[in-house]
């Protein structure tokens, strides 16, 4: 009894270190740009007769890309 007792106690402490060894981002509009990781899927926004129309699917963005907030591209074409 005391040695399945030491397993299930060994067994939490595994379980809870291992949840609490994540890294965490939080994401920070203005500060600065990042950039994507690898296998990044994510819907768009692109230009469809001069409006910003979301894209209906996820695309593959390329590891390394850049996004930046809106104040870092200068204005409209």
């Amino acid at each position: 009894m005391l040695i399945l007792t030491s397993i299930v106690c060994v067994l939490l402490v595994i379980a809870f270190a291992t949840g609490c060894s994540g890294n965490r981002t939080v994401f920070v509009p203005e500060a600065s740009p990042m950039r994507t990781g690898p296998d990044s899927r994510i819907k768009v926004y692109h230009r469809v007769a001069g409006e910003w129309t979301l894209s209906e699917n996820k695309i593959l963005i390329p590891e390394g890309w850049y996004l930046v907030p809106p104040s870092f591209v200068s204005g409209e074409k």
